[in-house]
């Protein structure tokens, strides 16, 4: 039979866990470019907000939780990135007009760093 290690167990499930973000990101990203394709007043441009929201959302209360294994600085990076990502999207939604380039570009910068 096979043996492993609980830390060989606890890479597996991390590796997945970054797995999964990652494919939260890319279907963002994916929403976003469609959005960014029909303008922001777009029900495309409604779905990708939506979509961010709930993402950087659950990102945000995992990294503020002191279970989170990342070091405290680069959760407070990536809490502070997150705010901004709420706030750009927050913004295209209420000004039904802008571009998604930025939120595209920071998001993919994001997906990149889970590799």
């Amino acid at each position: 039979m096979y043996r492993h290690s609980y830390a060989e167990i606890l890479d597996d499930a991390a590796s997945e866990g970054r797995a999964r973000e990652r494919m939260a990101f890319d279907h963002a990203i994916e929403l976003m470019q469609a959005a960014e394709a029909k303008g922001a007043d777009s029900r495309e441009a409604v779905e990708a907000i939506y979509f961010l929201n709930r993402l950087w959302n659950l990102l945000i209360e995992d990294l503020a939780s002191e279970e989170n294994g990342l070091p405290q600085e680069l959760r407070a990076s990536l809490i502070s990135i997150g705010l901004w990502v709420l706030r750009e999207a927050q913004r295209l939604r209420q000004e039904m007009a802008g571009s998604f380039s930025a939120l595209i570009e920071v998001n993919s910068a994001i997906r990149n760093g889970l590799a």
